[in-house]
């Protein structure tokens, strides 16, 4: 560890929080206590209050010394859900780049860690080169986290199995509500590029539908993801056809479904302006609008002349998919991995990168593995459903209800009369 630099280590959390992103916080502090601080690299752990605004924020405030924190209160930390040390929506350009590294420079650290997605990614390459081109020697690491599922080199994210439970739990309940009293139910689902989180609704129906038909199919009858062009006459018809026999429809319908264009519906089906969110795109999730437009098409389309509506409802799942404390029990082990081998990487000497969770071997016995990328591989750049996870314009395949089925945990068996 000769030619390792010596000074303090930073550790910061990014974007929406997830139910682990604080497994993976605690993963960075013990795999730095074991390592680099037990061997005098590393002098103070420093928490980065609200990401990266901590380390431009003047005065002291913006950070907290996690050296000495007990390791019983780590656990606690570990698993309780939402970003610990508050996080940031910021995407870093340059400028604010240099006020990073400056702020690096300004409390000695030398080791840098940023616990996020693919924007974090980037913060991560960006202070790096101008480090590097300062000749000041910073080690900077991106570790995993989303629930959308969405950073290219992984075969999946901490933060997206917790989510996906919770979808398939919710609707799983859902689906026996539905059951009892009848008609339509929308379920707008978080996801607005890929598809993964609304695909999970999949794993509530117990077994992969293996093509049957809409309405032969377990709830829910009808998913529909961003990577399929999605037409309102067609989910129409969709609906008539699973209602007609059944009685009853429930939907599961990512929040960034677009049409043939690649127009997003929910803007078009807003009632009136919407709310811009922190990247210029009009907010979708938690406002309703998807869900209610679309119940409103139904309603209408659904009508018989001088007869009665059909029963309809929208739910849009917004940020309480995020967090909901019962995490997927791999998730939360997996995120604690990748802190951990972000604070191995550093020990090891190398200058920067991004961890990436591998899958080794599938169901039965499922196991994962951490490894390295670029920084440049994963930063700015989004990943979508892969087309063998996508079954026709309303449903999702058995290679996904394979591959997501290992990441959620035990799901409840439900019996009904």
């Amino acid at each position: 560890m000769a030619d390792l630099v010596s000074g303090n280590a930073a550790i910061g959390q990014s974007g929406g929080p997830t139910a682990v992103i604080n497994q993976s916080l605690v993963g960075v502090i013990e795999g730095l206590r074991t390592g680099l601080a037990a061997s005098g690299q590393v002098e103070r752990i420093l928490g980065m209050r609200h990401g990266v605004r901590g380390l431009v924020k003047a005065g002291a405030d913006g950070l907290i010394d996690l050296t000495g924190i007990p390791a019983d209160r780590l656990e606690h930390i570990a698993a309780t859900p939402s970003a610990a040390l508050g996080s940031t929506r910021d995407k870093p350009d340059e400028a604010y780049c240099e006020k990073i590294l400056a702020g690096c420079k300004a409390h000695d650290i030398r080791y840098f860690f940023y616990i996020g997605g693919n924007d974090s990614a980037d913060t991560c390459r960006i202070v790096s080169e101008m480090a590097a081109a300062a000749a000041y020697e910073l080690r900077c690491f991106h570790v995993p986290k989303t629930i959308d599922n969405d950073l290219l080199e992984n075969d999946h994210t901490p933060g997206f199995p917790s989510a996906a439970r919770y979808v398939a739990l919710a609707l799983m309940g859902d689906a026996l509500d539905n059951a009892s009293l009848g008609g339509i139910k929308i379920n707008v689902v978080m996801g607005r590029n890929a598809g993964f989180l609304t695909a999970a609704a999949s794993l509530a129906r117990g077994q992969a539908s293996a093509g049957a038909a809409p309405a032969d199919r377990p709830a829910p009858h009808l998913i529909y993801l961003p990577e399929v062009p999605f037409s309102t006459d067609a989910f129409l018809a969709d609906v008539e056809t699973v209602y007609a026999k059944l009685g009853r429809c429930q939907i599961a319908l990512s929040e960034g479904v677009r049409d043939a264009t690649g127009e997003e519906i929910g803007p078009k089906l807003m009632r009136g302006p919407g709310e811009m969110d922190a990247h210029g795109n009009v907010q979708l999730s938690g406002s309703g609008a998807l869900g209610d437009g679309l119940a409103d098409l139904v309603k209408t389309g659904l009508t018989p002349k001088g007869g009665k509506a059909p029963r309809v409802r929208a739910d849009t799942f917004g940020y309480i998919q995020r967090c909901w404390p019962h995490p997927s029990p791999v998730d939360s082990l997996e995120a604690r991995a990748v802190g951990r081998y972000a604070a191995e990487l550093a020990a090891k000497g190398d200058a920067s990168a991004s961890v990436i969770l591998l899958r080794v071997s599938d169901a039965p016995d499922y196991r994962s593995a951490c490894a390295r990328a670029d920084l440049s591989a994963v930063a700015r750049r989004s990943r979508h459903m892969p087309a063998e996870f996508i079954a026709g314009a309303n449903d999702v395949s058995a290679a996904f209800h394979a591959y997501c089925r290992p990441l959620v945990g035990e799901l409840p068996k439900l019996e009904r009369l």
